[in-house]
C-alpha cells in the first residue's frame, strides 16, 4: 500500500478530506510535538482508525505532506505518485 493509499484509507474512515482532519487535529491540540500514540489513540477512539493509517496521518501532522523519494517511481505495491501526498480528498483528483 502506498504512502497516499495510507492517507485515501484514513479520509474514507474519518468521513473527511486530510486537510480538514489536520485541521480538527490541530483544535484538538495536536501538533507536530504530540506523541505519536496520543494521536493514534485520538484516531481510534473517534474514527476507528487502525495503527498503521494513523501512523501515516500523525507523519503529515508532524512533518506535513512531503514524504521520502524512496519509493516514487519504484516498482511494486509500496510506489507513491509524488513526494508531496494529495491532502484536498480524493474526490479532488
Amino acid at each position: 500500500m502506498s504512502f497516499q493509499a495510507y492517507i485515501d484509507a484514513v479520509e474514507t474512515k474519518s468521513g473527511m478530506i486530510p486537510s480538514a482532519l489536520l485541521e480538527v487535529a490541530r483544535q484538538r491540540g495536536f501538533n507536530e510535538t504530540s506523541k505519536a500514540g496520543d494521536v493514534a489513540a485520538w484516531l481510534k477512539d473517534d474514527y476507528g482508525i487502525g495503527r498503521g493509517h494513523a501512523m501515516a496521518f500523525f507523519h503529515v501532522l508532524k512533518n506535513g505532506p512531503e514524504i521520502s523519494e524512496k519509493h516514487v517511481g519504484s516498482e511494486g505495491v509500496h510506489r507513491d505518485e509524488s513526494a508531496v501526498l494529495r491532502l484536498d480528498g480524493k474526490a479532488n483528483r
